[in-house]
């Protein structure tokens, strides 16, 4: 399976402009538009391209000290291909280089638009905050030739298309989902697939913490849960045992901080619950523990709603869980949930809802948790197949905001086609093409676009093992999940979304990340 995946993917002030090599080409193929997700506004300037230098600066907001690390961050990313020093220094006057200013740039942009502009001089980008003026710089990193991706320097004129862009999100939810409990992924991968799902700016990580058959988290209070109902063994056919201690918790949300990513912790309840079943035994109805599961069968693993420990427990869970996260949000499942008789499901999320409320959390859960009529500030995340969903557009009417992510074109752990060595295909085959074709804001009737609070791709690990596996699921889907969730709506356009898709070819090339090449993509057009 590895080398089929293998094969697969085979593949300021500035002083002034520093002065052209003869022998490099100044000429580029990447348009001020060219960038995924496309921006809400574009106007090239031809004449005004602008070509960084050894003498380039970054100059930043001054007494910022978030904008600074911002700048920060642009620079150790343009440092090792370009080979300039590139110093972060204070904005003063109307210096030239690159820009990264605090400004009213209009409300209608809000924390995460920015206005970038291209001038010979230098390039500006100015937000209302720092979440803009972070997104701006992603769109910059785009503009520069795909080399700028390699980690050695580059023999390359580092041109930036001239002209100006204006931009700003659709939904301000933008989420990518990570599995680590059918199979635990490291500290590291995980680090990985934030730095690859920020590029498109993608602003909440939602990690699946718990299932059947693993336990991915610790809580203290409860201690076996991660060292035994996620030790050695544990995972989809045994492989994949491991968990996260409190302290990688927290530096996994430090670490998507800083890329302007919001962490949403996930304990899927009162199903998919059996690696906390076969733990402690007096969470079951008869005080007898099942034996661990590695198969990848649903719906048949419930905790026992007439218990109270099972509330001592999920409020101990809760409660550790809140106290590690600054995020608002809270997920607590609630899916296939098939052995929990209906009267007990509802009893149970009536129980369980006020207590993720009670640490201070917004609720989420996959959209059967309505069925529990939770308070309407509950967030429900629609994983259905069908565009018709009575209970779903019920939920709506009462209040509840949902976020977007239909299996059958959301879920990116699905086969790309009948050949895709990785993956499930119980919600059909996702090409790229099926990831990008849809519209959040009408996809369900009765759930129009001001009740989505945004979109989701989630990515389940049931035959995930390792990085590359995580990416060549992962992309191209997820550019297209994003750009659905951040550009404007009247910019949809498939043939623009592949051409522009293409030339993210080269880029996953140049740092090291696997890919499908999918034939619907014109890649090295």
């Amino acid at each position: 399976m590895l080398a089929a995946v293998a094969c697969a993917a085979a593949l300021a002030v500035s002083a002034a402009p520093a002065a052209a090599d003869p022998s490099v080409t100044t000429t580029t193929d990447i348009g001020l538009g060219d960038v995924i997700p496309v921006p809400a506004e574009v106007t090239p300037d031809p004449d005004a391209d602008y070509r960084l230098g050894p003498g380039t600066l970054i100059r930043t907001e001054p007494r910022s000290d978030e904008v600074r690390a911002i700048g920060h961050q642009l620079a150790d990313a343009l440092r090792p291909a370009t080979g300039y020093p590139l110093p972060v220094v204070p904005a003063r006057g109307n210096g030239g280089g690159i820009s990264l200013l605090l400004d009213d740039v209009g409300d209608e942009l809000g924390p995460e638009g920015y206005r970038l502009d291209v001038t010979k001089r230098g390039v500006t980008i100015r937000a209302n905050e720092p979440a803009g003026l972070f997104a701006g710089t992603q769109t910059l990193r785009q503009l520069l030739p795909a080399a700028i991706e390699s980690d050695t320097p580059q023999h390359k004129t580092w041109t930036v298309p001239g002209g100006g862009i204006v931009d700003h999100p659709r939904f301000s939810y933008r989420s990518a989902m990570l599995d680590i409990a059918r199979h635990f992924h490291t500290l590291d991968e995980i680090k990985s697939y934030i730095d690859e799902i920020a590029r498109y700016k993608i602003n909440h990580l939602h990690i699946h913490l718990t299932d059947d058959q693993g336990w991915r988290i610790e809580i203290e209070s409860w201690p076996e849960l991660a060292t035994v109902g996620g030790g050695p063994g544990t995972g989809v056919d045994g492989v994949g045992g491991g968990y996260l201690t409190k302290d990688d918790y927290r530096d996994i949300v430090s670490y998507a901080a800083e890329r302007y990513i919001t962490v949403v912790p996930e304990i899927d309840m009162p199903g998919h619950t059996n690696s906390a079943l076969s733990t402690y035994a007096e969470l079951n109805c008869d005080g007898i523990a099942p034996p661990p599961r590695t198969d990848i069968e649903v719906g048949y693993s419930s905790l026992c709603i007439d218990k109270e420990i099972t509330y001592e427990f999920v409020d101990d869970v809760i409660r550790e869980i809140a106290e590690l996260t600054p995020g608002p949000y809270l997920h607590i499942g609630g899916d296939e949930a098939w052995s929990t008789p209906p009267e007990d499901y509802r009893t149970f999320m009536q129980r369980v809802v006020p207590i993720v409320e009670k640490y201070g959390k917004r609720p989420l859960g996959w959209n059967e948790i309505v069925r529990g009529t939770p308070s309407t500030d509950t967030i429900a995340q629609y994983w259905g197949t069908t565009t018709e969903h009575e209970e779903i557009a019920d939920a709506v009417a009462r209040g509840h905001k949902v976020i977007m992510s239909p299996a059958d074109k959301a879920y990116i752990d699905m086969k790309y086609d009948e050949n895709t060595p990785l993956g499930l295909s119980w919600a059909g085959y996702i090409e790229v093409r099926d990831a990008y074709d849809w519209d959040p804001g009408d996809h369900v009737s009765g759930v129009g676009e001001d009740a989505v609070l945004g979109v989701e791709a989630p990515l389940w690990s049931e035959t995930l093992r390792t990085l590359d596996h995580i990416e060549y699921m992962a992309f191209p889907r997820l550019a297209a999940i994003a750009e659905l969730g951040w550009s404007p709506r009247d910019t949809h356009d498939w043939t623009s979304f592949s051409e522009r898709l293409s030339k993210q070819g080269p880029r996953w090339e140049a740092r090291g990340v696997d890919f499908y090449r999918s034939p619907q993509v014109p890649w090295g057009s």
